[in-house]
């Protein structure tokens, strides 16, 4: 564990918001794909050889964000009639960097059409050079809604996911309501990277204007359940006044849950973040108390609806943000089943 400095920030890259406002003509191909994305599939029409994709993610998490997207993306491709070849590889977050080297360059060495990734690491970065001074494979940047300003003449074909700023501030609005007097709280990042600083250090900005807000401790994890344990024990041993924990993610926030259950500290908050099965559950047993639910399936769907323009040569955006609705403990269940319906829709 390593004590973060929670003053890093999005150097190098466009904000999603800023990157819209300065490319217009973005924002208005940005809003046809979501109104496609929101809408029933119209199916494609001609005639074609499948494409190939391939598909490299850190899918072994207790999240099911993942699995879910892939499930999502494969099903709006039938649905809009496009033949694919799908070849699929599921590593463990921030590990198995040489499994997944190999899966990369094997997918460009065999011609995928489409190459869905992320990136959340300097490796993963020189990677993503060196696809990018290609021009066979178009590369889906997933997880990821803020455009890299060293790309700017060479962006990839599409950023998609759900905005990590957007869904960090709602988080922190919902902390600024229920605790208006100020409040002692701590994060719990996810490992060192992109993601930590999208969400965790956009969370501590935001709390900043809040008033009597005060930072206690911060800690980097593996971004593992294990890791969140063990930093969430920290916190609370070295905090007898904590009020909340911030978590990143969903791994290290059920580690988090397992520490403040062991150590009795029933009055510390806990958030979750993306709304996932496994923290829907958890929200209604009372573990979680809030999480930013994301629209799960829009970004399979996005992904789907991307190829399709691409194929029927209509212009691609650069980038997507899916829907996200803050829920809490305290929320109807209906309401919940409702977003479930809603965010699953295909993945179900």
């Amino acid at each position: 564990m390593v004590m973060s400095s929670a003053h890093g920030s999005l150097n190098g890259f466009w904000s999603y918001d800023e990157y819209l406002a300065l490319h217009p003509e973005q924002k208005s191909l940005t809003t046809e794909l979501d109104a496609q994305v929101q809408a029933e599939p119209v199916p494609f029409l001609g005639a074609m050889e499948p494409i190939k994709i391939s598909v490299v993610v850190p899918g072994e998490q207790i999240s099911d964000y993942w699995q879910r997207n892939v499930r999502a993306f494969e099903r709006r491709l039938n649905a809009l009639n496009i033949p694919y070849q799908l070849q699929q590889v599921t590593t463990r977050p921030n590990t198995d960097i040489r499994e997944q080297s190999a899966s990369l360059y094997a997918a460009l060495r065999d011609g995928a059409d489409y190459l869905i990734f992320t990136l959340n690491s300097v490796r993963h970065r020189k990677f993503i050079n060196h696809v990018l001074s290609q021009n066979k494979t178009k590369l889906i940047l997933q997880n990821i809604t803020t455009p890299v300003k060293a790309w700017q003449d060479n962006q990839p074909f599409l950023y998609v996911g759900f905005d990590h700023q957007r869904g960090s501030r709602a988080l922190a609005s919902y902390y600024q309501e229920r605790y208006p007097e100020g409040v002692n709280y701590s994060v719990l990042y996810f490992s060192q990277g992109y993601v930590s600083d999208a969400r965790g250090d956009t969370f501590i900005e935001a709390m900043s204007s809040h008033a009597d807000s005060n930072l206690l401790s911060a800690y980097y994890t593996k971004g593992d359940r294990e890791s969140g344990y063990q930093a969430a024990k920290a916190m609370l041993n070295n905090n007898p006044k904590l009020d909340f924990i911030y978590a990143c993610a969903t791994d290290v926030a059920f580690g988090a849950v397992q520490a403040l259950d062991e150590l009795g500290r029933d009055t510390v908050g806990l958030n979750g973040w993306g709304g996932g099965s496994a923290e829907l559950d958890a929200i209604a047993a009372g573990q979680l108390d809030v999480t930013v639910m994301r629209m799960n399936d829009d970004t399979g769907i996005a992904m789907a609806e991307a190829i399709k323009r691409d194929i029927e040569d209509q212009p691609v955006p650069v980038v997507y943000s899916g829907r996200f609705e803050v829920v809490t403990r305290y929320d109807d269940p209906k309401r919940i089943e409702a977003l479930k319906k809603k965010a699953f829709r295909y993945s179900d």
